[in-house]
């Protein structure tokens, strides 16, 4: 049985994700920082908990040894920070959201790349957005130009990091997903997807096989620019 871990699955994306996938047939563990929901969504899925807080490295290290073995590792965890402007940023606004975003993952991978090195069929799913494109957000007239400058980064960040991953462990999948404008708590549900729609493009690549792509960026509708 495949054997998969998703950060921040209490909720929003990565609940549906966890749900998705044991339809699928995957053994789910469920990360969270706060354990009593993160225990409740478990029992409600039938799928594991383990405390992980994805800013603490003692935590993704003890997440690690509890986990033991796995196959999928879905970053999903992520926060939006707050909507500054670029004359009113601070590197005090920019470190809150990388904490997260982009540190978290790096932190998360570190600890489970020798479990992900054991598995037959390693696959990693880094949950991005289209607002990290900075094609997208360099295009004249872009809507994308106008969202907060924090948030977008620290996908464009995470962006690079997939490709990085990708290139440094040839024989695991790597990829970055952008689940589209998706109704969850990061945009106080003003999104025009479910979380069902939403999590599908993950839920793909999470199953994609050895002979898949990686080092690449998808929505559910094919590649995104970089």
């Amino acid at each position: 049985m495949t054997v998969t871990l998703i950060t921040g699955g209490n909720k929003g994306l990565g609940f549906e994700t966890a749900r998705q996938l044991i339809s699928a047939g995957h053994q789910v563990w469920i990360g969270a920082r706060d354990p009593d929901r993160g225990q409740r969504a478990a029992d409600q899925l039938g799928a594991r908990f383990v405390p992980l807080d994805v800013t603490d490295d003692a935590s993704v290290a003890a997440a690690a040894h509890r986990v033991g073995e796995l196959d999928v590792l879905v970053n999903n965890a992520g926060i939006a920070g707050e909507r500054t402007d670029p004359a009113g940023t601070t590197a005090g606004h920019m470190r809150r959201v990388y904490e997260t975003n982009v540190f978290g993952p790096v932190r998360v991978l570190h600890a489970f790349l020798p479990l992900l090195q054991k598995s037959g069929q390693p696959v990693v799913v880094n949950v991005s957005s289209g607002l990290g494109s900075i094609a997208a957000a360099a295009a004249p007239g872009s809507p994308v130009a106008a969202f907060a400058m924090v948030y977008s980064s620290s996908k464009a960040a995470l962006d690079m990091l997939t490709v990085k991953y990708a290139a440094a462990f040839p024989d695991m999948r790597v990829n970055a997903v952008d689940p589209g404008f998706t109704a969850t708590d990061l945009n106080q549900h003003r999104g025009t997807q479910t979380v069902a729609e939403g999590a599908r493009v993950i839920v793909q690549y999470a199953m994609i096989g050895a002979d898949g792509p990686s080092g690449g960026f998808f929505s559910s509708s094919g590649p995104v620019s970089w």
